[in-house]
């Protein structure tokens, strides 16, 4: 590489070098999601597809961002978990018609190149694939000086899953009286961020300062990782038949869990029975949030939703609790519309 530089494109604010030293002290962090294969600089991520005792293979997408919640991990300088959250948001879509997550791609935007701060965000990506039990298979790294301030930058993720057709979940087997179970959010995950740092003047406040009613800071707190739930959910899949699920992100329960039942469908859901971390108590207390409010903009402590059958109730409790989910029931199914909180 000892050619490609220019004098140029640094005076304008793109140094090139940067990228590949950047590209260098990735390579370990992608590494431990291939089995030590270096697959990091070429065009294009190759993927080997095992698809046998499959009938008909289903590919499934999703992309998503981790949104305002980069501003805290920059205010904090601490950049190591944020991929984690990217990776999750997307893993934790393709989930919810029974796939399982293959492969990932990251694409981080940012002011300017600083080789130690993307190694340190794509260490967290790579941590993320680890966790899903899929590879990391390439990226892209974009320096925008002058659209984005030096120290900013954004990341996108796109992983790919596998389902075979007959096992999609479609919610068309729901019926009422079927049951819903809540799988624990770690807190915030990444969702509501506008409002939360709003809430706390995040730009002013003291992130670092601990806060009695949280058990630890606030930065510390708002950062925690979104929960990846593809392994105890692949166990899940394998177990017990999974009617419904719903990834419960922005639009909060409302939105949701609805998408997970179909038209003519919906869940009593008591508010009693909801296990609320102190974070989102903090939250309405500083902000006097509304409950519906805090149901549409955040999961409230439910990371994910998953419809079954009642005689299955024991059995989905016991497979998710093995794996480190403590699960517990949410609510019933019963003909209708919608999410009913009581």
């Amino acid at each position: 590489m000892k050619n490609s530089y220019s004098d140029s494109y640094k005076a304008a604010g793109v140094d090139i070098t940067a990228g590949y030293r950047a590209v260098e002290l990735m390579k370990e962090h992608v590494a431990r999601t291939n089995g030590g294969e270096d697959v990091i600089g070429g065009f294009g991520g190759l993927f080997p597809l095992d698809v046998k005792g499959m009938e008909e293979p289903v590919l499934v997408s999703g992309t998503d961002g981790v949104g305002t919640k980069l501003r805290i991990a920059q205010l904090l300088g601490r950049h190591g978990t944020i991929g984690i959250d990217c990776v999750a948001m997307c893993v934790n879509d393709v989930l919810c018609v029974g796939a399982r997550p293959l492969f990932f791609l990251d694409y981080i935007a940012c002011g300017k190149n600083v080789p130690e701060r993307i190694a340190e965000i794509v260490g967290g990506v790579a941590e993320g694939c680890v966790q899903a039990g899929c590879r990391l298979v390439g990226g892209e790294t974009a320096e925008h000086p002058g659209v984005m301030a030096e120290d900013d930058y954004d990341i996108a993720g796109f992983t790919v899953g596998v389902v075979d057709r007959k096992k999609i979940i479609d919610n068309s087997a729901t019926r009422p009286g079927d049951v819903m179970l809540a799988l624990p959010s770690s807190g915030m995950h990444s969702n509501g961020f506008s409002l939360v740092r709003k809430v706390f003047d995040a730009e002013r406040c003291d992130l670092k300062a601990p806060v009695a009613a949280l058990g630890g800071t606030l930065g510390d707190v708002l950062l925690t990782p979104t929960v990846i739930y593809v392994k105890p959910m692949l166990a899940l899949f394998g177990a017990v038949r999974v009617k419904g699920v719903a990834h419960i992100t922005g639009g909060g329960f409302y939105e949701n869990m609805p998408r997970s039942l179909p038209k003519g469908l919906g869940v009593r859901i008591r508010r009693a029975d909801v296990k609320v971390p102190p974070i989102f108590e903090l939250i309405r207390e500083r902000a006097r949030v509304a409950t519906i409010d805090k149901m549409v903009t955040f999961n409230m402590g439910v990371g994910m939703s998953v419809t079954v059958a009642p005689a299955d109730e024991a059995l989905a409790l016991s497979v998710l609790h093995k794996n480190g989910v403590a699960a517990y029931r949410l609510g019933v199914v019963e003909e209708g519309e919608g999410v009913e909180l009581s």
